[in-house]
């Protein structure tokens, strides 16, 4: 039995160390050495357990059943109506207030041969849990490879139709958590589409738009300043970014969706997926109320995360994908984490 203050640790021959603990899977640091040798925990968090488990339990963790927002937590499935609760503002996000990321999940450790190290965690919804149909048991495999990828691979199965979106919700600093915010830090993104949202709704409105000449354009490597300093109404809504992006040419192969670099330390990070979208967030709402690594503020704009998923509200939207999961059958999804 996995109790939720149990830690794991994931390493390699290069260096690159991911520790995680079972209360949401949450990847509680992930420590990657730069060119010259130099290691830093690249994602926002806490010191201890301890500051872990009363602390932000979205940092790290994975979020589900549907993670994102759905508009006034209302769906429809097979005729049938569906009330989630509303948890951030009128929408309902991540699960609810009882999400996968404060579930303590089973933990296993694994041995795979593409993996230097891997484990694999588990957790069962039961029908009805936090209002979604069906009993989902979800596997999730945590593995690195010695070629600095955090791999993580979703599998999902419900004994009824149900939805769902899963994703993991680090924030990542190439500098080193506490090391300023990821303003100078330089984006690249392989979409040429992001989905805008809406300040009445509160999040996507159905409209999926061009990037092109708005700041919303990653297509080229640019510092992520240029964006959250930009007179633009969407950066407005939300002091910064929080936008699901469509990756280009989605077929559910695995692609890569982001790049993440440095200047400063030199460290660098690539995103690929399977899945149509990547929330890109700049944290906004941090405010240097909360004690981070190293004694730290975490300030705004601390972190950066890069979620891969279906688009937000997709349940609701019949021209976004498909974001049903029908029973008996599997839903999959692979995000890889490469540092460089």
């Amino acid at each position: 039995m996995t109790n939720a203050a149990d830690v794991f640790t994931l390493k390699n021959s290069k260096g690159v160390e991911v520790t995680f603990i079972a209360r949401g899977g949450q990847i509680t640091s992930i420590k990657v050495p730069n060119a010259k040798g130099e290691v830093a925990d690249v994602v926002i968090g806490y010191d201890t357990v301890e500051e872990a488990l009363a602390g932000d339990a979205y940092y790290g963790a994975i979020c589900g059943r549907y993670a994102n927002r759905i508009v006034k937590g209302e769906f429809e499935l097979n005729g049938q109506s569906y009330q989630l609760e509303t948890n951030n503002g009128p929408n309902h996000l991540h699960g609810g207030t009882d999400g996968f990321n404060l579930r303590t999940w089973e933990v296993e450790q694994v041995e795979l041969p593409q993996f230097a190290q891997a484990c694999q965690l588990t957790l069962v919804s039961p029908d009805g849990d936090q209002g979604y149909p069906g009993e989902l048991t979800t596997i999730v495999t945590y593995g690195l490879t010695e070629d600095n990828e955090l791999v993580i691979e979703y599998d999902a199965v419900a004994d009824k139709d149900t939805i769902i979106n899963l994703t993991s919700h680090a924030y990542f600093n190439l500098d080193g958590a506490g090391a300023g915010t990821i303003a100078e830090h330089e984006l690249t993104l392989n979409a040429d589409k992001f989905t805008p949202i809406d300040g009445e709704i509160g999040t996507v409105t159905g409209e999926i738009a061009e990037v092109k000449d708005t700041s919303m354009d990653f297509t080229a490597a640019k510092k992520i300043k240029e964006a959250l300093q930009a007179d633009c109404p969407q950066v407005k809504l939300v002091d910064g970014i929080d936008h699901n992006f469509v990756i280009n040419g989605y077929d559910g192969s695995l692609k890569l969706a982001a790049r993440l670099e440095s200047p400063l330390s030199g460290r660098c990070m690539e995103v690929y997926t399977d899945q149509p979208g990547v929330q890109v967030y700049t944290a906004s709402h941090f405010d240097g109320s909360e004690t981070g690594k190293q004694g730290r503020p975490i300030e705004k704009w601390a972190g950066l995360a890069l979620e891969t998923q279906i688009f937000p509200d997709s349940p609701n939207k019949a021209h976004f994908p498909e974001a049903t999961l029908k029973a008996e059958e599997h839903y999959r999804h692979t995000c890889v984490y490469k540092f460089i």
